[in-house]
Order: structure tokens, then C-alpha cells, then sequence
């Protein structure tokens, strides 16, 4: 059974004062494997992020369900549905989402403090981490100390402190400069190498040429899904800059 199944999910909103109804998604169907990496793509208003935020259990769907580990997300009470995302997902942003008020250990305990653990188990939970991500000198420092990749490795610990099924990363090279991306693709990449189950939501081609998978979003639907096989990173990168081109200029989808 895979990790991940989303089953012909549609999502429609209604504009302020029920004057139009706007359909973002408008048949979604893919699952995601334990272990995989997978990058989505597509041009603004494609309805990627309104899926980001479905998978994340933050909207529901219209239609369809979403089922993590079997679970359906549609039937979780909305008064479980914040504990089930600590327990669950681990997030990563593109503005962090990091408290300027916290150090950043105590940045990362958070998800951990929320779900009752204590400073012992959270401590031995975070050395490994921080170690393999390099911050281990940083933890007493605030958010606006230390430079935006950092502040990115931060947020990854923060989101792989709780031992998630699934990363759900939203844009996470956006705002960094590209030695940072690349560091962070680098973690991701060892992350993924270690068993980690990953969705990236990103524009980056660079980005998205280092996932195992890239499914392309248009007009509310899947078009297109590349899959890495044994290509290296440049020929990924050629192949999905080919796919993006027919997206642009509105041709088929690959065959």
C-alpha cells in the first residue's frame, strides 16, 4: 500500500458572497510511495499550493479523499487535526516560519513541546540532527542572528525532529541565494537517502531536477510526471525544462 493516495480529489471555492465559484483542482489522482521524493510544478494559479495545503490537512477537498497510511484524511474531527499534523507531517517553508522571539532550539523543540515530550527526550532527539545538519553552534542563537540558509536548516529540524511520515515542503529554495539551495538540496538528498518520504512543491527546475519524481500540475489537474530512473541531475534538468516548454506553449502531454 503506498504512503500517500490521493483519489480524484477536486476542490471548487466560492468567492466572498457566493458571486462565483472557482474550481482550483479539478480531478487529482497520484500516490506517493514510503521513500520517495517527489517535486510538483507548475505556473501560478495551477492549483499546486491549494493541493500543498489539501495534503497537508490544512483545506479539504470538495470531492475525493486524501489518505495518509491508509487514514483518510477527510474523517479526522477538526479538533484532532493539529495534533495529527505533529504527529505526521513535517513542514517546510520558504519564509521558515520561524518564532524571532525563540532560539532556534527552542524553534525546533516546539512541535515536540505541544505534544507533551520532555526536555530530555526532546534533547536526544535534536544532538543527531543538528549535527548532521551543521547548526549544532547555532542553537542558542535567535532566528535574526543567523542567515537565511541557516535559518532553512532550522526549519528542516523543526520538521524532522517529530520523525514524520512525510515532509511537505512548500518553495524551499525560494528565498535562499544558490550556495544555500544547493545546501539544502544536499540535506533533502541525504534525508531522502536515509528513507525520508518528501513532497516539494517548488518553480525551481534546479530544484526539481534532484527529486526522484516531478509531477506537473496545469489547470487543476495532473498533465504530466516525469520519473528519475537513471538520469543524473542535468539530463532530469533538460527533461523537465522540455515539459515545462509544452506546459507554456500549451502542447500534449508526453506519451
Amino acid at each position: 500500500m503506498a504512503l500517500l493516495e490521493v483519489n480524484h480529489v477536486k476542490k471548487v471555492y466560492t468567492t466572498r458572497f457566493g458571486g462565483a465559484r472557482v474550481t482550483a483542482l479539478q480531478d487529482v489522482s497520484f500516490a506517493v510511495e514510503e521513500g520517495e521524493y517527489v517535486a510538483v510544478m507548475g505556473e501560478s494559479g495551477s492549483g499546486k499550493t491549494t493541493l500543498l495545503n489539501i495534503l497537508a490537512s490544512l483545506d479539504r477537498p470538495t470531492q475525493g479523499d486524501v489518505l495518509l497510511n491508509g487514514k483518510d484524511l477527510n474523517h479526522i474531527p477538526e479538533r484532532s487535526l493539529a495534533a495529527f499534523r505533529r504527529r505526521h507531517l513535517g513542514f517546510v517553508f520558504q519564509d521558515f516560519n520561524l518564532l524571532d522571539s525563540f532560539s532556534l532550539q527552542d524553534n525546533i523543540f516546539l512541535p515536540l513541546v505541544l505534544s507533551g515530550k520532555k526536555y530530555e527526550e526532546m534533547n536526544e532527539r535534536l544532538q543527531p540532527i543538528a549535527r548532521e545538519l551543521g547548526i549544532t553552534e547555532l542553537l542558542a542563537k535567535y532566528p535574526y542572528e543567523v542567515s537565511g540558509g541557516q535559518k532553512q536548516r532550522a526549519a528542516i529540524a523543526r520538521a524532522i525532529i517529530t520523525e514524520p511520515a512525510l515532509i511537505l515542503a512548500d518553495e524551499p529554495t525560494g528565498a535562499l541565494d544558490s550556495k544555500s539551495s544547493d545546501d539544502l538540496l544536499d540535506v533533502f538528498a541525504r534525508l531522502n537517502a536515509n528513507g525520508q518520504t518528501i513532497i516539494m512543491v517548488t518553480h525551481s527546475t534546479a530544484a526539481a531536477s534532484r527529486a526522484g519524481r516531478v509531477l506537473f500540475i496545469k489547470d487543476g489537474m495532473v498533465y504530466d510526471q516525469l520519473y528519475r530512473g537513471s538520469a543524473g541531475n542535468d539530463e532530469m534538468y533538460a527533461r523537465i525544462a522540455s515539459v515545462q516548454t509544452r506546459l507554456a506553449v500549451g502542447g500534449g502531454r508526453h506519451e
